[in-house]
Formats: structure tokens, sequence, C-alpha cells
């Protein structure tokens, strides 16, 4: 029974479901207005509320030139100075206080007057970095596929619509065809939104995104009762359709971090990129547990057939409440 032998699988999943998308990247941009003179930007995310505690650490020599200024933007609080550092910061150390205790990561961009950029990604387990006399293109790719990597494996609503797809496409051809309309889907909208090209608002989007896995979960009882729906009919067209709302998922966390203005299509080239690998890998993860259980010939009750379309259910319509909800926060 293929449904039943993913139940394990889900019941792994359902622990960190509500937490989906709960802390996103911190940023910190450094962009050189005059000779030796950068503008701030620190962005915090937010956990249950609140900023989480953590800040940045600048090279020794620093001299304030304004003050702070701090407001709320979504998902996250704002903090914006400017200072002066004699000998610009080529060579210097940047670090994040405190980083280490958290499970975030934080994306670190300098750009010069003269255009060029440098980007680098901090993590609990590398918390500072040295910036480069000499940024290099390379740098910018690296972070921007690693941060693209991480949003499609720590997403897990993304994740639950395709693992519900798996559960319905029968055979490899077809589930090839599904997977890849869903990722030229949101590789379209995930380019027009975050070029500026469309414009939508991020609260109904995700609101959405969860209905779509409610929708796919039920596809999966249609098709045990034998009424297969349009899912089971005509995978690829649900995941193209659907596929299109994830992109502005997509394009809504890309924007809480940032992209170098001197290098934009390369970012977003390698954010993509970023998530189609992420993707891959939980798709071949997936169906090597599927392969594992199988060989396994565990003697599963029959109504475990039923557990994984309604944990999926379940737990995306809590979202949708969620997101309803946060409407009139």
């Amino acid at each position: 029974m293929r449904i039943a032998t993913l139940a394990l699988f889900c019941l792994a999943l359902i622990p960190v479901c509500a937490t989906a998308h709960e802390v996103r990247p911190g940023y910190l941009e450094l962009v050189e207005t005059e000779v030796d003179t950068f503008a701030v930007t620190w962005k915090v995310p937010l956990f249950r509320d609140a900023p989480l505690y953590i800040r940045p650490v600048l090279p020794s020599g620093v001299e304030a030139m304004t003050p702070v200024t701090t407001r709320a933007v979504r998902g996250a609080e704002l903090k914006k100075w400017s200072f002066r550092l004699e000998g610009g910061l080529a060579g210097q150390t940047v670090a994040i206080r405190d980083l280490d205790k958290t499970l975030t990561d934080v994306l670190v961009r300098v750009q010069w007057l003269d255009g060029s950029s440098h980007t680098t990604r901090l993590t609990p387990t590398n918390i500072e970095g040295t910036i480069p006399e000499k940024p290099t293109w390379r740098g910018v790719a690296a972070s921007y596929f690693v941060l693209g990597v991480e949003h499609i494996l720590g997403g897990i609503d993304h994740l639950l619509f395709v693992l519900a797809l798996l559960l319905i496409v029968q055979g490899v051809r077809l589930l090839v065809e599904t997977i890849t309309a869903f990722t030229i889907a949101h590789s379209i909208t995930l380019a027009l939104a975050t070029l500026g090209f469309v414009q939508v608002p991020s609260a109904p989007v995700e609101a959405i995104i969860a209905l779509s896995i409610v929708f796919v979960a039920a596809e999966i009882l249609h098709g045990r009762a034998g009424r297969p729906g349009l899912t089971g009919r005509y995978p690829w067209v649900v995941a193209f359709t659907f596929g299109l709302l994830h992109g502005f998922g997509f394009a809504g966390a890309l924007a809480d971090v940032g992209l170098p203005q001197s290098a934009i299509p390369l970012a977003l080239l390698f954010f993509n990129v970023g998530v189609e690998a992420g993707q891959l890998l939980f798709v071949a993860g997936a169906l090597v547990v599927l392969a594992v259980l199988v060989r396994i010939r565990v003697p599963w009750p029959e109504w475990s057939r039923a557990f994984p379309p309604y944990a999926i259910g379940s737990v995306a319509m809590f979202w949708v409440i969620q997101r309803v909800a946060a409407f009139w926060s």
C-alpha cells in the first residue's frame, strides 16, 4: 500500500510543521555612500513576535555618523544608521554576536562606491567573516544558492505540497512532468515578483498556499475512494497552477533578505537554483524512504492508509486559519 508506507514519514514531519518559516534569515547591509562612510541596514528576524537577541559587531575604529533609527517591518525589526571607518571595510572582519545561540543565518552584503559588492553568509557555526579586498561573483552565487536550499528545506508548507503530489502521482514519467510543471511555475512568479513586475500582498498568498495543501490532501482521499479528482487525472495542471502561488511565497522570503543591486540577476538565478536543488533533494529522500518501507513489508493496519492525507490536510488547515486570522491581528 503506497499511501500507508509513507505514514511514518508524515508523522515525522508533524512536530515541525506548525513552525513553517517561523524564523527567517537576518540581513546586514553596508553601503558605501562616501569614501570610508557606510550606511547600515540591519534587519533582525522576529521569533514569537520579538526580535532575536543578535547584533552586528563591526570593526574597531568605527565612528557613528547618525543615530540608530528603528521601525517594524513584516516579520522583522529594521534598524538604520551610518558610520565612518578610516581605510574602509576591505580586509576587516564583521561578526554577529550571539548568532551561535540561534538557529538562523545572517546574510551580510557590502557595496562600495564603484558599484562592486561582496555577499557572505554567517551561520551559528560561523559567526564572523572577513570582507575581501576584491569581491567576486562566486561569493554572491554561493550565498544565494545556499539560501535557496535552506529556504525550501525549511519551508514545510512547500514540502507538504510536494509530498501530497508524490502520494497522488503514479509512474515515473508523470511524476517528472508534475515536478517539472511545479518548478517552471514557481520560477516564473519568483522572477516576476522579485524583479517588480508583479506585486501581490504576502498575507493572502501565504493563506492560499496553505489552502492548496488542503486541496491536494483532499484529492488523495478522493482517489482512494475511487473518484480521482483533477489532481489524479491531470497532476501537472494542478502543480503548475498552485506552483505560481508558491513562487510568490518564495519571492516574499527573498524580499525579506534583499538582493545585491549590482548582481540582481545572479542572486535571483542562484536562489532559484538552490530552491530547485533542495526540492529535488526532498523528492529523492521521500522516494528513498518509500522504497525502504516497501522493502520492509510491514503489515500496516487498514486505518494507516488514511493517516497521511488527514495529517497533511489537518496541519495545512491549521495554517489556513492561522494565516487568515493574522489579517486582522
